[in-house]
């Protein structure tokens, strides 16, 4: 398998985000990679859709 075809400053933000090794992410099947960004986008526009419903608020 021959590691994913992208920059190293796009491999490095990925695996930041996904709290994954970038050694893990480089050798990371791309069906597997493109499930874990649906997840992070689903969980990300959830926690925005919750902050725009009034959701937890911080105090000051």
């Amino acid at each position: 398998m021959k590691p994913l075809q992208i920059s190293p400053e796009t491999a490095q933000k990925l695996a930041k985000q996904l709290n994954v090794p970038l050694e893990h992410l480089m050798h990371m099947p791309q069906h597997i990679l493109l499930q874990k960004l649906a997840e992070l986008a689903k969980s990300s526009s959830d926690n925005k859709a919750s902050e725009a419903d009034g959701g937890p608020k911080q105090e000051s």
